[in-house]
């Protein structure tokens, strides 16, 4: 039985009339509020930006075909190289599915498993980072997927690069399961006996070395070739034998009288050792490329950047859908809400917010500012938009750093770009210990930062950044005949001239010992200075009092410092001291107070920095690898701990920075270790209990952490 509504009233169709308009007069108001300038919305877009997750994501790739290459990576891994990876996957014998991702963490562990369920195909899966292979698993297939993997990561050197990596992994896996898995375990106990993949690429600071030597060679042994045949004819007559007269055609003449060809015998053979070594250096050293990056086309390095743009056309929010979700539904909603309310604002404006990995094999080598300003010119393209003007927001789902690029809005552009509070751009330890980097919390802080900015009276802009290499250019090394090869040709004359001092006293030493028949002694000592990985107490406790010296000497003897650079000199000299309660001289007692060696490395830190200050060297960072290399030169994403493939982005020097590219194992050695209980190392950033938790922050925090426990004065 079905109920039958009864025909409406008069008195009913009226309040229905009535309540018709106020629901057209609510849609009109909320229509015309949506008119401010706030970043436009495609037609029938939700509410929230709901991007699908990440193995859905890459599933639907897969689909399309089965080998899908990251637009992230194209100074590193183009996406016109994946025919390549295809026809090297037909040699599998299985369906074989192919990703190429950013490194990302644990995440990769179980993505593939995560893929595999959403594309519902049995095959061989394999992903790959911009290192090589990093997980692979056969899904209903027989492949020794494990045993290739390991292969790969034990044979190849750390530069071999994501193609060679996968070509390795395929042959493994054509051979079968039992001799994959014997060579895998080959592979692994010959690494584990110390035989290490040599690197198959050089990176800038070995082709300086490499020019150096060559500068050195073509200057220094012709020269020495002269300079020592010229100085033996010379002391000849040191020795008896040598003025003892010879006969030639029935006449006796002097030895001083030599034919022409013995006396252009010494310049003809510098002339030709010249121009040997010129010829055979280019040979010998026949490095061009730093590594095997294929050469990205144009389109190569503009997709993500199209991609990006793309989607901030249809929503202010892009969160990258080949990242691991760092904002949930909740979060996504609020922060429309925020940015829908900032643009209605008096002051305010559109707010794009791009949540996507940042790496230095991406189209801007990492680079958030020129990303942005990349993604606003894209932007700017298309229908509708003209200038896109507005606030420009940088979230990296992987490290979970924030950056903000004012462009065009009545802000503080400065005040965004280096004023934005600590705990919103990098956040705390708390964000440092969640997968998601508390994104969703830290951007909705941004915003209220953001609402309480002060206004400009005119529109302000962050600026136009630096452009970053072209990929031809990062990629290539410098000509052999450059860069340190002039300082090697000054070298190589100074070297000749020691080389014909030694020689000299070589010579002296022997007529001597002619002479006298008395055999010489000789001893030779050398010390190499360097700042050493694993220092002792003795050897912390010894710079610390030498750099606290110098730092007070100098202190007491400035009287050209500016007032800031003087200030801060102070504070960090202050500091030390506070460490030390004062007393220098204990430091070089044997008899002394003991401090820890954790403690005795903040004052070392500190005493430099002071003096830095001085001099107008205002730096705040420190090599995160070995402090005692002294002041950072760049930052990088690194590995520096054995256990894990976890990258962390750190201050690095500059010889750290040329070996995070060309040699990054290495870093695992330089780290600093302090002297330990029971004779064991820690590394420095471990130690517990100590100032040094906050030099990750830089030096000032450093001190300021040092002030906070002094007492007050």
């Amino acid at each position: 039985m079905t109920d039958e509504r009864p025909p409406a009233t008069g008195a009913e169709v009226g309040v229905l009339r009535l309540l018709l308009t106020l629901c057209g007069l609510t849609a009109l108001l909320l229509t015309s509020a949506t008119l401010v300038p706030a970043p436009a919305r495609a037609a029938g877009a939700p509410a929230a930006n709901r991007p699908p997750a990440q193995a859905a994501y890459l599933a639907d790739r897969l689909r399309e075909n089965p080998v899908h290459i990251t637009d992230q990576l194209p100074r590193e891994v183009p996406r016109s190289v994946a025919p390549d990876f295809a026809r090297l996957a037909e040699r599998t014998g299985v369906p074989t599915y192919v990703l190429v991702l950013p490194h990302q963490g644990g995440s990769d562990e179980d993505l593939l498993g995560a893929v595999h369920d959403r594309l519902g195909r049995d095959g061989l899966f394999v992903l790959l980072d911009e290192s090589g292979v990093s997980q692979a698993a056969a899904y209903g297939v027989s492949a020794p997927a494990e045993a290739a993997r390991t292969t790969t990561a034990f044979e190849l050197p750390y530069d071999a690069g994501p193609l060679r990596s996968f070509e390795l992994f395929v042959e493994v896996v054509a051979q079968g399961t039992e001799r994959a898995e014997a060579r895998a375990d080959a592979a692994r106990e010959k690494y584990r006996d110390g035989n290490e993949p040599e690197d198959m690429y050089i990176g800038p600071s070995d082709r300086r070395n490499q020019s150096f030597v060559t500068g050195i060679a073509l200057t220094g042994v012709p020269l020495t070739i002269l300079l020592v045949a010229w100085y033996v004819c010379r002391a000849r007559r040191r020795f008896p034998r040598a003025a003892t007269p010879r006969r030639t055609a029935g006449r006796t003449t002097p030895a001083a009288t030599r034919p022409m060809w013995r006396r252009l015998l010494a310049p003809g053979l510098a002339l030709a050792t010249a121009a040997a070594i010129a010829l055979t250096a280019p040979l010998v050293f026949d490095e061009t490329k730093r590594g095997p990056a294929p050469l990205p086309t144009s389109g190569d390095m503009t997709a993500r950047v199209e991609r990006v743009a793309k989607g901030l056309a249809q929503d202010p929010v892009y969160v990258d859908p080949e990242s691991p979700r760092v904002l949930d539904e909740a979060q996504l909603t609020r922060l429309h809400d925020r940015i829908e309310r900032f643009g209605r604002s008096e002051g305010g404006g559109p707010v794009y917010v791009t949540v996507v990995p940042h790496l230095p094999e991406d189209e801007s080598a990492g680079d958030e500012e020129l990303f942005a300003a990349a993604v606003r010119a894209q932007l700017s393209k298309a229908a509708g938009f003209g200038e896109a003007n507005g606030v420009y927001v940088v979230a990296d789902p992987l490290d979970g750093y924030i950056d903000v690029f004012n462009h065009g809005l009545h802000l503080e552009s400065l005040r965004l770009l280096f004023d934005l509070p600590e705990s919103i751009a990098y956040g705390d330890d708390r964000a440092d210990e969640a997968d998601d980097h508390l994104l969703g919390e830290r951007l909705d802080a941004l915003m209220t930062y953001l609402d309480k900015s002060p206004r400009t009276e005119e529109p302000t802009t962050t600026g136009e950044p630096a452009r970053a290499l072209s990929p031809e250019s990062e990629n290539s090394l410098p000509p052999l005949f450059a860069t340190d090869f002039w300082p090697g040709l000054f070298v190589g004359g100074v070297a000749a001239l020691l080389l014909l001092g030694l020689v000299a006293g070589v010579l002296g030493i022997v007529a001597a010992v002619l002479r006298r028949r008395t055999p010489p002694v000789l001893r030779t000592q050398a010390l190499k200075l360097a700042a050493p990985s694993k220092p002792s107490e003795a050897y912390l406790r010894r710079t610390a009092g030498t750099e606290l010296s110098a730092a007070a000497d100098a202190l007491a003897e400035t009287n050209d410092a500016g007032s800031q650079a003087l200030a801060l000199a102070w504070e960090r000299f202050d500091a030390a001291m506070f460490l030390v309660d004062g007393d220098i001289e204990g430091l070089g007692s044997p008899g002394g107070p003991r401090t820890d060696p954790a403690t005795l490395l903040a004052v070392i830190v500190l005493a430099r920095a002071s003096r830095k200050a001085l001099d107008g060297d205002t730096n705040d960072r420190c090599c995160a690898v070995n402090p005692l290399h002294g002041p950072a030169a760049g930052r990088r994403h690194v590995r520096v701990s054995a256990q894990g493939n976890r990258r962390r982005m750190l201050s690095l020097c500059p010889l750290c920075l040329d070996a995070a590219t060309a040699a990054p194992h290495e870093l695992r050695e330089r780290r600093l270790t302090l002297p330990g209980p029971a004779g064991t190392r820690v590394p420095y950033d471990e130690a517990e209990g100590t100032p040094l938790s906050a030099l990750r922050d830089g030096i000032n925090r450093l001190a300021d952490k040092v002030r906070e426990n002094a007492p007050a004065e």
